[in-house]
């Protein structure tokens, strides 16, 4: 039964980020527009809410699965360093702490 949910992909990358943010603020904004004007031409705010609340669960479904357009430019990450057995090698920020500046 688990193994069904691992195979959902639920990541998504750093431009799929930027576009997901674009696309939610543009479609509140939108919402918010319409709706403000909608609400002052037939003089009832509570349209103007319902259509903000709806312009939100829009971009919500839009924005918060991570859909494949959102995955398009995934990382290269570096490979994994081997582990080495007992030895234990310095790090380079330790030599720079024991060089004395003159």
């Amino acid at each position: 039964m688990l193994s069904i949910f691992n195979s959902i992909p639920t990541h998504m990358d750093y431009k799929g980020q930027k576009l997901a943010e674009q696309i939610f603020q543009g479609i509140i904004l939108v919402s918010a527009v319409i709706g403000f004007a909608y609400g002052l031409i037939i003089e009832q705010f509570g349209w103007t809410v319902y259509i903000v609340l709806a312009g939100f669960a829009v971009s919500c479904l839009l924005t918060l699965p991570p859909w494949p357009m959102y995955r398009q430019n995934p990382l290269s990450w570096q490979p994994a360093l081997p582990e080495t057995t007992g030895e234990t090698q310095p790090k380079p920020q330790e030599n720079l702490k024991k060089k004395k500046h003159k």
